[in-house]
């Protein structure tokens, strides 16, 4: 089999057995899952479930407590380096820097990862024409609206040109319209960059017919699967009736 093949089957993320607590608090528990290549796999809770935790984990905001992740087979502690250069991050919290201008920032990014300042504009320049935004490259941060921003926050995290972008609830707080359009913008990317997608929310209405989701509840991972293996695995009509079906399975089970 020939290296490019091999790469196409290795998971653009895998967690195996990973727990976290806080204290005496379990926010975590056994979670095992993995994101498949060139696919847009949504990480499903409700507040509170997790996602935060998990996000903060894969991203080494976190030190890990015990479990396995793998970023595009590399482990996360023994390569955090290599690993971490493989991920872009749009977290839940606006990261911008709302008195510097959106090239500014774009280059601040650049910096950080060892990019020049010739590449760092030519890459700005694809990247921002690719959002919508090629227009504001001068104009501050505190200038554009929430959409906006958010579109930004995209185009940076793949300045580095990652293979694994991961999402926490990055619609929260935008209109409908605006939600949209940022899930269209980054579905895009799977087609046109190749790219892997980990979509935290807790939002069924962002689920498509043909994502993986992954449910969790409380800590604890209570599905993974393809849509289809879902519904068919709750009887369910739509995602949101199978999302209900399966925490309700989960608290009969914690009361038994």
């Amino acid at each position: 089999m020939s290296a490019a093949k091999m790469s196409e089957q290795v998971p653009a993320l895998e967690l195996r057995h990973v727990s976290h607590h806080y204290g005496a608090r379990q926010a975590l528990d056994d979670v095992s899952f993995t994101v498949a290549p060139g696919s847009f796999c949504v990480l499903l809770g409700l507040n509170g479930a997790g996602k935060s935790t998990l996000f903060s984990l894969i991203t080494r905001l976190f030190a890990l407590q015990k479990g396995e992740i793998r970023l595009l087979g590399l482990d996360l502690m023994r390569h955090p380096g290599a690993a971490l250069a493989e991920l872009g991050v749009v977290f839940q919290s606006r990261t911008l820097d709302l008195d510097l201008s959106v090239a500014q920032n774009f280059y601040y990014h650049a910096a950080l990862h060892g990019i020049g300042r010739k590449e760092a504009d030519q890459r700005t320049a694809e990247l921002l024409k690719a959002v919508g935004l090629a227009d504001r490259a001068k104009d501050k941060v505190r200038n554009l609206s929430g959409g906006q921003m958010r579109r930004v926050e995209i185009a940076r995290a793949l300045l580095h040109r990652p293979r694994l972008l991961v999402l926490d609830e990055p619609t929260v707080g935008l209109d409908i319209g605006a939600r949209a359009d940022i899930l269209l913008l980054v579905r895009g990317l799977i087609a046109r960059e190749g790219m892997s997608v980990l979509w935290a929310t807790h939002l069924t209405d962002e689920i498509e017919p043909g994502d993986s989701v992954v449910v969790l509840h409380k800590g604890q991972l209570r599905a993974e699967g393809k849509v289809t293996d879902l519904l068919l695995k709750t009887g369910a009509g739509d995602m949101r009736s199978a999302f209900v079906a399966l925490i309700a399975e989960n608290e009969t089970r914690g009361a038994a």
